[in-house]
């Protein structure tokens, strides 16, 4: 396994080359993902300084006049923008008084762009956003995943070449466990617990808390715990919203923040038409399977026995583990197949029948 601090991202060579290509590019995804080290590594290739927000002296500096943030060096790198979002008036400010250009800025932030309302619209028409996600087994280990590319050239000799796997069921446990977020990388298990507690409170008492005013704290928590529940599963925000004992109008709302906040995530079911597609019900993850796990309570000596709670909770944790493998590849990045040459990838669930379930990624067209 490579070091987390020598890990190479996918999203890195997408960036790199974005640059040179769209004025403005927004990495979002949740915290303590790895954005900031993408964006340090980016900004030394270019030989530019980061403009951090988390900083508060140069967050306090930059809230009282905005337009110092555009006097630097190109690209403009820029950490946790939704803490000053009016940068991206002045962003949009030389973009007008000097037209779009390629490369003038790089922005990280660890909540949807269009959940700041003063400042979605921005810069319609001028940013590109992509998603980092939490590290997939083959980041981890340095290996370049490039099944999707060889299924789509040819499926049977690809299948025919995957060698037996010696993964234990234990070892597939602790794999499901850790998850894919740096931080908790390497903890044993009762400082990663610890390290995911603190994470889930600081995203309810804090991250949402600058987002919108939330009045019942405790129900966004116990919401989140629901869907934790729900995990790859169907979604069933009516239940959950029994659960939590709100109102299913509420739960939606906190579902939509947790969504923002890029604790949850709604898989688009897949169909042969647009109508198909609206009318399918979306199937629900946690955007890590280790914190998947915690909220679960659920541990690798506990979900690697037989009985029905522990063969639940593994297939839950499972299903969210095995995602970032296909979602390491940026979200627009192009597949190259026969039949599909140069066209974006989106990815949605299929499912054939009530007990078998599949991810597809589909060229967009």
């Amino acid at each position: 396994m490579a070091s987390n601090d020598m890990v190479q991202r996918r999203v890195s060579e997408l960036l790199a080359e974005l640059v040179n290509e769209e004025p403005v590019i927004a990495l979002h995804g949740p915290r303590s993902v790895g954005k900031s080290t993408v964006l340090w590594k980016l900004a030394g290739d270019h030989g530019v300084d980061v403009i951090d927000l988390d900083d508060v002296e140069t967050r306090e500096a930059l809230a009282g006049n905005p337009r110092l943030v555009t006097g630097g060096g190109l690209p403009l790198c820029i950490d946790e923008y939704q803490r000053v979002p009016e940068i991206l008036d002045a962003i949009k400010a030389r973009l007008n008084r000097e037209g779009t250009r390629p490369g003038l800025a790089v922005i990280t932030g660890s909540t949807r762009q269009d959940a700041l309302p003063r400042t979605a619209q921005a810069l319609t028409g001028r940013l590109h956003s992509l998603t980092i996600w939490p590290l997939s087994q083959g980041e981890l280990m340095g290996i370049r995943e490039e099944i999707l590319e060889s299924l789509l050239h040819d499926p049977e000799e690809t299948v025919a070449q995957q060698p037996p796997s010696d993964t234990s069921r234990e070892d597939y446990a602790e794999l499901a466990c850790r998850g894919g977020l740096p931080l908790a990388l390497g903890r044993s298990d009762t400082a990663r617990a610890r390290w995911f507690d603190d994470y889930v409170r600081r995203s309810v008492d804090r991250d949402a808390q600058e987002l919108t005013q939330v009045r019942q704290r405790q129900a966004l928590a116990d919401l989140l715990s629901q869907v934790a529940l729900q995990t790859g599963g169907l979604l069933n925000i009516t239940r959950a919203a029994e659960a939590v004992g709100v109102e299913r109008k509420t739960a939606e709302n906190y579902l939509r923040l947790l969504e923002d906040l890029f604790l949850a995530v709604r898989l688009p079911a897949w169909g042969t038409d647009l109508r198909s597609r609206v009318s399918a019900r979306p199937k629900v993850h946690l955007v890590d399977s280790g914190l998947a796990a915690r909220l679960l309570r659920a541990t690798p000596s506990g979900v690697i026995g037989f009985d029905t709670a522990a063969l639940s909770d593994f297939g839950k944790l499972w299903k969210r583990w095995w995602s970032p493998s296909f979602a390491s590849r940026p979200p627009g990045r192009r597949l190259r197949s026969p039949w599909a040459i140069g066209a974006p990838a989106t990815k949605r669930r299929w499912m054939s029948s009530p007990s078998s379930m599949m991810v597809r990624c589909w060229p967009s067209m």
